[in-house]
């Protein structure tokens, strides 16, 4: 053939089509489902004021709406792979999206901030079944690869991440009810999408025993990552739950800087930490990043009194936490020889413990001191988290030569968020 022949064939042929665009509808219907259920990660904070105000509730009570979701996500998370691989996958994400639509439209029709706190702690529980189970089903279901199948599902993980708060601050300049009502009537949507176009499967995974997550903790190295991860997260959830409070915007403006926020996380943890990671060992990047978390923290009691300054602390921190929970959480994984997700669902568990004490701790510490006290105890916290990181750095040093797949990235993030 000559080579305008050649030319003449290649320039008739039709274009490629993206494969990342062209999925099966359960795929689409999965990954629309990720992207509300990551939204309700940031959700509440734009209406703690608010809904603090409307039930006269201090901002200690209105923190535990964090405490109690955590708490049972964690606790959720021990058990979730047994579940799954007991009742399969597809019945695992209906059963966390009908939990999700019950009881955010349950905390929406609240009374009073118990119920509420009560309420989101079943959101927890849902939430958890079906962000432990979301991954594998795109990877399984997507057509393209591997590689465009974790595209997919991390651009939904980013978007839900950044749009959660701003959608609770839409929803809730209107009441703070709105958002819970808005996140029932989403999830509804994706609870009918998957149940109609997602096939039940026809063989499910070995199953996991119970024990095992309880057993993984027994492993020195993931027991110092575990650990370290504890404290940096009393750090991560006074800055995400406390903060509202003292910035004294309304729910727009709470929303737009969560949005920030939210948005810093998704870009560093989805782009930033791999190619850290690629050039620097993790443990570095681990103690290196917690560092500058703790100056972060230090600067936002600085500035405590400025909104403009805390709102740059805010974001700052996004971009910094996004960092620390991919390769934190790839570090878990290396770790051990132990299946990803039993290493992940004990981590988890032990991290959130964290997550659940420090909004309540933050407001409390607040009144006994002053406003900015909470910030920097969260920054010497996260520097506690820096120390374990060094002194136990030969038990986990093997972390660093670990080469991790587009999958175990893509785990990596979802467990870190």
């Amino acid at each position: 053939m000559t080579a305008a022949a050649e030319k003449s064939t290649t320039a008739g042929a039709p274009a490629k089509k993206n494969p990342i665009l062209h999925q099966p509808k359960a795929v689409w219907a999965v990954a629309f489902a990720c992207v509300i259920a990551f939204m309700g990660i940031g959700l509440v904070d734009p209406i703690l004021p608010a809904i603090a105000d409307s039930l006269h509730a201090t901002p200690t009570q209105t923190s535990l709406l964090f405490t109690s979701y955590l708490l049972i996500t964690g606790f959720a998370m021990l058990f979730t792979s047994w579940l799954s691989t007991r009742i399969g996958a597809r019945k695992t994400l209906l059963f966390g999206l009908a939990l999700i639509v019950v009881f955010a439209l349950a905390a929406g029709l609240s009374q009073n901030v118990e119920s509420v706190i009560g309420f989101r702690a079943g959101w927890g529980l849902g939430n958890a079944l079906f962000i432990s189970t979301a991954l594998a089903t795109i990877v399984g279901a997507a057509s393209g690869g591997a590689s465009s199948a974790i595209i997919l599902y991390e651009a939904a993980l980013g978007l839900g991440i950044a749009i959660g708060p701003l959608l609770g601050g839409l929803l809730g300049s209107i009441s703070w009810r709105g958002p819970f009502f808005g996140t029932s009537v989403l999830m509804a949507i994706g609870f009918i999408a998957i149940a109609t176009l997602m096939k039940k499967e026809t063989a499910r995974p070995t199953p996991t025993p119970l024990s095992a997550p309880f057993k993984a903790l027994t492993r020195p190295a993931l027991a110092v990552l575990a650990v370290a991860a504890l404290f940096y997260n009393i750090g991560f959830f006074i800055l995400l739950a406390y903060t509202p409070f003292p910035l004294g915007l309304d729910a727009m403006g709470l929303g737009l800087t969560f949005f920030g926020w939210g948005l810093a996380v998704a870009i560093t943890s989805v782009w930033v930490a791999p190619l850290l990671t690629r050039r620097l060992p993790r443990t570095r990047v681990l103690w290196a990043v917690l560092l500058l978390l703790a100056l972060d923290l230090v600067a936002a009691g600085l500035f405590v009194s400025s909104t403009v300054g805390l709102i740059v602390a805010v974001i700052v921190g996004g971009a910094l936490l996004g960092v620390m929970n991919t390769v934190l959480t790839e570090s878990v994984m290396a770790a051990t020889d132990l299946p990803r997700p039993v290493a992940s669902s004990a981590y988890s568990a032990v991290r959130f413990i964290g997550g659940a004490v420090a909004p309540p701790v933050a407001s409390l510490i607040a009144v006994a001191f002053a406003a900015a006290t909470p910030f920097y105890v969260a920054a010497g916290s996260v520097v506690v988290a820096s120390l374990i990181v060094i002194v136990g750095h030969r038990l986990i040093a093997h972390v660093d030569h670990e080469e991790e797949g587009e999958i175990e990235e893509a785990e990596a993030i979802t467990a870190g968020e």
